[in-house]
């Protein structure tokens, strides 16, 4: 079992980079549209550049034959004329890198994508763990390979170096400090930058990058400007720069490797409550509680199962931890399908909260509270957290506006206390259902400056026989600047019994009758 806390580490930055050449074509081939036995014609993607069709990518039997990417389609349909040719649909490119991206995530979670056809990691202290900076590119390229992927791998200590050396000299591992050596005898390209910016290198006489890593930087920098001065240090080791991993790095993680894929339910959930005791280990230590944490199923086609749970506090007990996520897991409209088997099951803390332990008063009912709190959490993780609410007040004596519902898990406090409106024995002054608008009511019958006597609500007509009131109640005038009418409202109880809160809007910048509202029901 492996345990990574994902801190900043003092390690020397090491970068790896995957280039995926014939990524289009790759993509093709591995979902059998287009077999490549021999004999088959070759395949080419096409593009529309300025009006016209341009080779975007091609099979290595395309290339065999002379064809180039960026080359007119009809200057290769005159070359080859049984060229198969299919239009070029860089969104499905990007869902496949995206796919080995996914995959890559057993590797490292810093995994950051180099569009269109590109991958970059940060393994700086993760290498280790596959036999060593060698043992760890020569698995990844094997196994990519395996799925049917031509890929190119480079290491060095900045991102801009490694993708260089990726493309120009792959399965080069350039040691801390050596980049400007190694990349040396490369061609401008390699510094990949536009097409203008490398004619007029070339037109310099530099050709290659150690020929501009000589000439003066005052003099690059007039030239071809300060952008292209600082791509260069950094492609030499001299300057960094940050890379962009599709998730945020998670604050401790866990994970467990299979010699053998594992398929039983029971494994998979033993396995689970393994990697969280490791991790309430680790978060215990440290003072620590998990807010929210992910599980991460790699199966061995190289499928990605993610799935998350959240907790109302910090938590770090195993027991509840593996009781969320079976019940999580129980609750997927798409059950969780090993295939062949999982090979890696990872467990990631990606939030994290200070868990302090206090000391509570004799009358305090702690294990109440503490059932509450995780019965709220297994209906969150069941029903999700934006199903499962609870009233918060507000500063407002609106009615309306006097609370709010917040996820029940949220623990965000307005410091607003909620204010006791009757006695234990008295009759509440406000309705037990407060409707979320106020509905309108036809009023056939209303003593002067008082409740209507006879109204109409959702098509039935009431009687009153009773009524209180009224209880003014003004707008806001400091937080809205148009002039709000006034309510006045009424308790309500008709011949059946049934209790209403109604009001009447007082607008005195019209000439028009008053007009009333339900907004409420008593028991």
């Amino acid at each position: 079992m492996d345990f990574l806390q994902t801190e900043a580490s003092k390690t020397t930055r090491r970068i790896l980079s995957l280039w995926f050449p014939r990524l289009p074509t790759d993509r093709l081939h591995r979902r059998k549209l287009h077999t490549a036995p021999q004999g088959e014609p070759p395949v080419v993607i096409a593009a529309k550049v300025a009006s016209a069709l341009n080779i975007y990518a091609l099979d290595p039997r395309a290339s065999k034959l002379g064809l180039h990417k960026g080359q007119p389609l009809a200057n290769a349909r005159a070359m080859v004329p049984d060229l198969v040719v299919i239009a070029a649909n860089p969104a499905a490119d990007a869902q496949c890198l995206e796919s080995i991206a996914n995959w890559c995530d057993r590797f490292t979670p810093f995994v950051a994508l180099a569009p269109p056809d590109g991958l970059c990691f940060d393994i700086t202290g993760a290498a280790h763990l596959f036999g060593g900076e060698t043992a760890m590119a020569k698995t990844i390229e094997a196994a990519l390979r395996k799925q049917r992927f031509a890929v190119r791998t480079a290491i060095a200590g900045t991102a801009a170096a490694a993708w260089a050396l990726s493309h120009y000299a792959s399965g080069t591992i350039a040691a801390p400090g050596t980049e400007a050596q190694v990349l040396a005898p490369l061609p401008v390209d390699a510094l990949n930058c536009s097409s203008e910016t490398c004619h007029a290198l070339r037109r310099a006489g530099l050709k290659t990058i150690g020929q501009i890593a000589k000439r003066n930087r005052a003099e690059l920098t007039a030239r071809f400007g300060k952008a292209f001065a600082v791509s260069l240090d950094r492609a030499l080791g001299k300057g960094d720069e940050p890379i962009s991993p599709r998730r945020p790095m998670p604050d401790f993680m866990a994970e467990q490797k299979f010699a053998d894929p594992v398929t039983s339910q029971e494994v998979i959930a033993a396995t689970l409550n393994t990697l969280a005791t490791t991790l309430s280990h680790i978060l215990e230590s440290r003072g620590l509680g998990a807010r929210t944490l992910n599980a991460v199923f790699f199966r061995a086609d190289g499928a990605l199962y993610r799935t998350s749970i959240q907790t109302g506090a910090p938590t770090r007990d195993p027991a509840q931890i593996e009781r969320l996520f079976r019940t999580k897991l129980d609750s997927l409209a798409d059950p969780l399908d090993p295939g062949f088997g999982f090979d890696l099951i990872r467990l990631e803390a990606s939030q994290t909260e200070q868990c302090a332990q206090g000391v509570n008063n004799f009358d305090d009912n702690v294990e109440a509270k503490r059932e509450i709190a995780q019965l709220i959490d297994r209906l969150s993780t069941r029903f999700g957290a934006h199903r499962v609410l609870r009233p918060q007040a507000q500063d407002t004596h609106i009615p309306e506006g006097a609370s709010v519902t917040v996820p029940a898990q949220s623990r965000e406090k307005t410091g607003i206390a909620w204010q006791r409106r009757a006695a234990p024995q008295e009759i509440p002054s406000r309705p037990l259902r407060l409707f979320r608008k106020p509905e309108p009511i036809a009023v056939v019958a209303e003593m002067p400056d008082g409740p209507p006597l006879r109204f109409r609500w959702r098509q039935v007509l009431h009687t009153a026989t009773k009524a209180e009131g009224p209880e003014t109640i003004a707008m806001e005038w400091w937080r809205h600047p148009e002039n709000l009418p006034t309510r006045d409202y009424f308790r309500v109880e008709d011949e059946q019994g049934r209790r209403f809160w109604l009001f009447r809007e007082n607008d005195p910048q019209t000439s028009l009758p008053p007009r009333w509202f339900a907004h409420g029901v008593f028991a």
